[in-house]
């Protein structure tokens, strides 16, 4: 005879009993990590400093079963100097340099002024570009300065513009300039490549351009128009810092948009330092170039605008191309 009867009840039949178990082995659990967190806290920063100096430069790699065997590196020691070079140095300059370039650019404009047609507008316009060129540059302008807004936003954005508008907005911005920065690349490599075959040759450097350059361009004394022909030496060095610089723009950018077919992890972090630098240096001369062709210069804007400048105009800053295009067709002065 039983004194005692004793009803076995699975465990799936008691919920209470579990989940006090589970809360009790939880608190036990925090507890535990907590009394031991700021000891591991500590030792961290020597650790990782005494691994580092065992590695000596090489990486840790571990065995992966996925046909990626990249995924199987654990540590790769020059990403911390990669890191440390592009948000240090390369961050650093490309911030002043942009800050130095807008100041220069105010500081112009305060002490030379606007730069007038000496001789006042003639009422005649000849034709400066045609649609097809206008069209290269306009393509080329409108998704550069795309690229490059949404590309300051990534170098620049957490520490300018994220306290300015909060995180969401953010968020939202920042993920429509990724993507428009990938796919307007494309666009932007075709509008270079046009520009490149229709000015090429009216963009080799010769004796003109040195004495353009040694009288400043006309650009520092009222009354002095150096010669130049279709383009000057001013507008020259923005030719070939364009062309360079989107070549530069766009095989590092091509390597960062398609990881590892063409190189290795460095050839990565080399892509990227690349493409901060020419990135940062194509912002600046492009702004001193949207200066000069805007507010900076009277007239300047219609040769991109409407196509036709004022004749006075033509001469004072183009007068070879003025009279090789009136001998072309037959004009006169």
């Amino acid at each position: 005879m039983r004194l005692f009867a004793f009803k076995r009840t699975p465990l799936t039949m008691r919920p209470g009993i579990m989940r006090m178990a589970c809360a009790a082995l939880a608190l036990g659990l925090m507890l535990g990590f907590g009394a031991v967190a700021p000891a591991s806290a500590q030792q961290t920063t020597a650790d990782e400093a005494a691994l580092l100096q065992q590695l000596k430069g090489a990486p840790v790699a571990g065995r992966v079963s996925i046909p990626d065997a990249k995924s199987g590196v654990l540590i790769q020691p020059q990403g911390r100097e990669w890191r440390q070079t592009l948000e240090g140095p390369v961050k650093s300059a490309g911030g002043w340099l942009l800050v130095i370039t807008v100041v220069a650019l105010a500081a112009f404009m305060a002490i030379r002024g606007r730069i007038k047609i000496d001789s006042g507008p003639s009422g005649r316009t000849i034709e400066r570009f045609s649609g097809i060129e206008r069209f290269a540059h306009w393509l080329t302008a409108i998704c550069f300065i795309i690229l490059g807004l949404s590309g300051l936003n990534l170098s620049f954005g957490r520490t300018l513009l994220l306290p300015a508008i909060g995180p969401e907005a953010f968020t939202g911005l920042t993920s429509f300039g990724k993507l428009a920065h990938n796919f307007l690349s494309f666009p932007f490599v075709l509008g270079v490549l046009l520009m490149a075959v229709l000015w090429i040759r009216h963009n080799i450097f010769n004796a003109i351009d040195m004495e353009w350059f040694r009288q400043g361009g006309g650009l520092l004394q009222k009354g002095v128009h150096p010669p130049a022909g279709k383009f000057n030496g001013g507008q020259k060095i923005i030719f070939w810092a364009v062309v360079l610089g989107a070549a530069a723009l766009a095989v590092s950018g091509y390597m960062l948009m398609f990881p590892f077919y063409v190189t290795d992890i460095a050839g990565m972090q080399m892509a990227q330092l690349v493409h901060a630098i020419a990135g940062i240096v194509m912002v600046a001369i492009i702004l001193a170039h949207i200066y000069i062709g805007s507010v900076g210069m009277e007239g300047a804007f219609d040769a991109m605008g409407s196509g036709q400048v004022d004749m006075n105009w033509a001469k004072e800053h183009h007068s070879l191309w003025v009279k090789e295009n009136q001998a072309r067709v037959g004009g006169d002065d």
